[in-house]
């Protein structure tokens, strides 16, 4: 079998603070003086479950422990450039790191002023580590949707200059889908990939909400659209590719093992699939492990790996040049 390491793809499934080394959570936390609960110390990763609201506050609480370590500016450079050496070592050749500013203008300035830390922070780690760090902006359901289009106005100023698309993250059992549709018009009109969570803790009609009122370029998730055969024709229909993150699925209850997680319902049905790890922080395995998941629990073989690799490579926003070069190595690795 050949290292899954050096196949050759893109991560577009990553949270900022889940991109976080847990040797840097435990670090920082130390030095500021921030006591750690267990779950992100001796009994890490977590055990989590959020297929109720009272997991779900459980995994957010964590979240919100581990955004609090983020306390200079070389905090955030840091977190940045760690996440593209370990997805270099994971063999991505383009990231797109999912980040909500919000969640931390109050500390670094308001979201302008820590949306550039951010982009500028991705353009050094891209110099550092050859792996390219584009940036998504996205907005967060359980706040009001018109946060969401103060996010989505922010994002499209960035067109093109380090940001290259606009979601929608957190429960996805809060809130309404339609209300966050004008914030995913204005992103669109600059041109942005949508990429909304969608289909994870709620089943396909939520899918259906997505597809209906935000277009979505890609699907955070989505697994939840192989229960119904029609919603996933139309996802497969509408060219709408999912981030499918295996571990997360397992880890937060909504398959109980790996075996069931249904990605080759999903590429048998003519939908592209590209692997993401969501929150390595939280979950304990960045993107190589998702290819290896797959390996093990569903015996996928080298061709179906290298065929999910350029999935994710193609369903990027890297340029065409770069996604050439990938997809020639993607070749090269499954002829080897």
């Amino acid at each position: 079998m050949r290292p899954v390491a050096t196949l050759p793809k893109a991560h577009l499934h990553l949270h900022f603070t889940g991109s976080m080394r847990h040797a840097t959570l435990v670090e920082l936390a130390d030095r500021d003086g921030i006591r750690l609960p267990p779950a992100l110390v001796e009994e890490w990763p977590p055990q989590l479950v959020a297929t109720d609201e009272k997991g779900w506050f459980r995994f957010q609480r964590l979240y919100d422990v581990a955004r609090s370590v983020l306390r200079t500016e070389a905090d955030v450079r840091r977190l940045v450039l760690e996440a593209a050496e370990d997805d270099a070592r994971d063999g991505s050749v383009w990231t797109e790191i999912q980040v909500d500013p919000s969640g931390y203008g109050a500390r670094f300035g308001g979201i302008t002023a820590f949306t550039d830390l951010v982009i500028d922070a991705a353009r050094d780690a891209t110099e550092r580590t050859g792996t390219h760090v584009a940036v998504v902006v996205a907005a967060n359901r359980t706040r009001h949707p018109l946060d969401a289009r103060t996010l989505a106005r922010l994002a499209a100023q960035y067109a093109g200059r380090g940001v290259v698309g606009f979601g929608l993250s957190n429960d996805e059992r809060r809130g309404d889908t339609a209300a966050f549709a004008p914030a995913f018009s204005i992103a669109e009109r600059a041109g942005l990939s949508l990429v909304p969570h969608g289909g994870e803790l709620l089943g396909p009609a939520h899918v259906t909400q997505c597809l209906d009122h935000l277009h979505p370029t890609r699907i955070g998730h989505g697994v939840r659209s192989s229960e119904d055969p029609a919603v996933l024709s139309r996802v497969a229909d509408a060219g709408v590719a999912l981030e499918v993150c295996p571990t997360s699925n397992v880890s937060l209850g909504v398959y109980a093992t790996l075996e069931e997680v249904p990605v080759r319902t999903l590429v048998e049905a003519g939908v592209d699939v590209a692997l993401g790890a969501d929150d390595p922080l939280l979950f304990g395995s960045r993107l190589a492990g998702q290819y290896s998941v797959l390996r093990a629990a569903q015996d996928f073989s080298d061709d179906e790996l290298a065929t999910l690799a350029a999935m994710s490579v193609r369903r990027s926003h890297a340029p065409d040049d770069l996604k050439a070069e990938a997809l020639t190595g993607i070749e090269r690795w499954r002829t080897s």
